[in-house]
């Protein structure tokens, strides 16, 4: 019965969005800090994503000012939509970070969750792993729990009258982030409680639960998890994505590795050849075209994706196409390619790994690949769950030289980017 309550329990996430960011200044900041670019994707959505992505999550809800309702909707448009049908409707914060809080509890009223984590809109590097380890111990019995890294370098505390330094003692002091969480029932009291008391100015959940005489829990925090306030943490925010981020922001979606740690950057290549028959289309990259004959084969043909396929399993060393779907094999026969590629991808996957790029040149004379070049792009992408950024497709011909410039057939070359985390005993 233990491990039934493990399941059943519900636990939700508040992340409080309706801050205007004062602190970052410039010709950019006509909206507030939480709906900036951060590499192409909102900040918020970025943030919203984690909590949606993550298995221990059933319910997420956005607190937004009142005034964002059009950057709020631009911002979740972006999600992936097996993301965003998850999401609560957006509750509509006060004049303060503790209002908006409260706000976001209240808006969880219907649901009654067990547990809640409350976290900052404009921290949107939080892991995977922080949000697991607050999950964690409040399950262990806790009220309320704080993720935090410990303070290392010196501070300072200025005395504004005497204009003199003095050295704080740092030991056993502890830099506060969130997500911060706490059992449902008990912060919703103890902000209400607040409320009623007209106590307010409380910069943290944690601290509102202090003052209502809970204890709190230390979870491990992580220094990447920092909170974008001015314009140099959004600077540092833009170059971290592409340092440690090779991919787009939702593959906390994926039950892979940190990103930052798939630093194994495998490389492989493809390449395949089918040969015109009778027909009527044929079919490319998952795309089928017009044209007045067919490829021949014992699938479906599709030149483009058995070289992607075969491209996937050489970078992670599981041999070709034809050793995992034997076109003597009698089930493979008319199949579509999408399903090879698939499995190609799933391998990864196992692996702990990610696809990253992929990149595709045509040889043909005909048909004219210009036309359905980003049909082709769109339906790759869409299979190998790639943004279309990192789908590339080129063709050229051989200037009539050989089979192809015959027009006896179409051949295809691929090259497919993995990252995978590093296992024991690999030399980096």
């Amino acid at each position: 019965m233990k491990g039934l309550a493990k399941m059943i329990e519900h636990v939700a996430a508040v992340v409080v969005a309706g801050g205007r960011g004062t602190r970052i200044s410039g010709a950019e900041h006509s909206l507030p800090k939480q709906y900036l670019d951060l590499c192409g994707t909102p900040i918020l959505t970025r943030t919203v994503a984690a909590f949606l992505s993550h298995e221990a999550i059933r319910s997420v809800v956005v607190v937004r000012h009142k005034d964002d309702e059009n950057s709020y909707n631009h911002a979740i448009s972006t999600l992936p939509e097996n993301l965003a049908k998850r999401l609560m409707p957006a509750a509509i914060g006060g004049r303060s970070r503790q209002e908006s809080a409260f706000a976001g509890l209240v808006a969880l009223e219907p649901l009654n969750p067990d547990f809640v984590l409350i976290h900052d809109a404009a921290r949107p590097f939080v892991t995977q792993d922080v949000i697991s380890s607050v999950i964690d111990i409040l399950k262990e019995g806790p009220i309320s729990v704080l993720p935090a890294v410990p303070v290392f370098d010196t501070l300072k505390r200025h005395d504004m009258d005497t204009g003199t330094l003095k050295t704080v003692d740092r030991d056993n002091l502890w830099a506060a982030q969130t997500p911060q969480g706490f059992r449902y029932e008990e912060i919703l009291h103890a902000h209400r409680k607040a409320k009623a008391s007209s106590a307010d100015g409380f910069t943290d959940d944690t601290a509102i639960a202090e003052w209502d005489g809970y204890a709190v829990a230390l979870a491990d925090g992580n220094p990447d998890n920092f909170k974008i306030t001015t314009a140099n943490d959004l600077e540092r925010a833009r170059h971290r994505i592409p340092m440690s981020n090779s991919s787009e922001p939702f593959d906390c979606e994926q039950n892979v590795a940190p990103l930052q740690n798939l630093n194994d950057i495998r490389f492989g290549t493809g390449y395949d050849v089918h040969a015109f028959e009778q027909g009527d289309a044929i079919i490319l990259g998952g795309v089928t075209i017009p044209h007045n004959k067919k490829l021949k084969g014992h699938s479906d043909a599709d030149v483009v994706l058995h070289a992607i396929t075969d491209a996937i399993l050489g970078a992670i060393s599981e041999g070709d196409i034809g050793s995992h779907f034997p076109p003597s094999d009698p089930q493979w026969k008319g199949a579509s390619s999408d399903q090879f590629l698939t499995y190609a991808i799933n391998k990864v996957t196992e692996q702990g790994g990610k696809l990253a790029h992929l990149d595709v040149t045509l040889i043909c004379e005909a048909p004219k690949i210009g036309p359905h070049r980003e049909t082709m792009r769109t339906s790759i992408a869409r299979i190998c769950n790639l943004a279309l950024a990192r789908v590339s497709v080129k063709a050229t011909t051989s200037e009539k030289l050989g089979f192809t410039g015959r027009k006896e057939g179409i051949a295809c070359m691929a090259a497919a980017t993995v990252r995978l985390p590093f296992s024991e005993g690999d030399t980096q």
